[in-house]
């Protein structure tokens, strides 16, 4: 790979911090996207797990973004050439609610920075822990992967996935379409053309759709522990295995383990195999 690993590592320990305001517009955005009849999100209520990803956004100017719609390389993440950004997973801990007026902060540090090659090429995985306070108390600790990975080889197929069990006691079935993909990376403020720009996503990802969020699908994972269960999930560990495209219908689904205390999630493709697979901890 071209990367020089070495230099990239240097990148290891550099912080950043931003500061925000827990507003009540993102979290009412969020359940019109999911198709929730919450109420009205209003000052003191709690935000819902995963909606801290609506805030702290970062707004690089259009003259800085790169051609896949990401934000040009350098600055706090290191410079990684591989053309393809991705969420690759991570690992989340709720330890205190965010409410709506809540002043918050994330303090943010990149912990590791490794390299290592598979049958799809040469990839780099980023690392960063992300500390969010509510009013000055820690609410969440969060550690994001970010995988860097090859351009697509033209013809290739996509990857084969791994057959997820078929009959869970919790399930939903879903299908997307460009209005909700659009709607979630506004939310989010994510310019990446994977997530709009079918012609983008076949000619130069080679996929035959475009790709379900990394994030929709997590939120769908969490959003399906508050349909089905009442009790607050302190943890959820989650990585991304095989994307969803948007003209399939897919599913959310969860394994409640015998003593209660957790439950194993997983999202679905149109072919029954796992997409984002993840373990919820009450």
């Amino acid at each position: 790979m071209t990367d020089d690993i070495n230099h990239l590592r240097q990148w290891i320990g550099k912080t950043e911090s931003h500061e925000d305001l827990a507003t009540a517009f993102p979290v009412n955005a969020l359940s019109a996207t999911l198709d929730r009849d919450d109420p009205p999100a209003k000052t003191g209520d709690a935000i819902p797990h995963s909606a801290h990803w609506l805030y702290f956004l970062e707004t690089a100017a259009n003259r800085e973004l790169g051609h896949d719609g990401h934000p040009k390389r350098g600055g706090f993440l290191p410079p990684v050439t591989l053309p393809r950004r991705m969420w690759a997973g991570g690992r989340i801990d709720f330890r205190a609610p965010v409410r709506i007026g809540d002043a918050i902060r994330r303090d943010s540090e990149i912990l590791s920075v490794e390299a290592k090659s598979g049958s799809s090429g040469n990839l780099v995985f980023v690392t960063v822990r992300h500390t969010i306070r509510a009013n000055g108390t820690v609410a969440i600790v969060e550690e994001h992967d970010i995988v860097y990975r090859d351009a697509a080889k033209k013809g290739a197929p996509p990857p084969a996935g791994k057959p997820a069990p078929q009959n869970a006691a919790w399930r939903r079935e879903l299908e997307t379409n460009e209005a909700v993909l659009f709607r979630y990376s506004a939310l989010i403020f994510n310019a990446h053309r994977i997530h709009y720009d079918l012609d983008y996503c076949r000619d130069e990802e080679g996929y035959p759709g475009l790709i379900v969020h990394g994030p929709l699908q997590t939120t769908l994972l969490l959003d399906l522990c508050r349909r089905m269960d009442k009790r607050p999930v302190r943890r959820l560990d989650y990585r991304a295995t095989h994307p969803i495209f948007h003209q399939e219908k897919f599913t959310v689904n969860g394994q409640p383990a015998a003593d209660g205390s957790s439950v194993e999630l997983w999202t679905a493709n149109a072919a029954g195999c796992y997409a984002m697979r993840g373990t919820a901890t009450f």
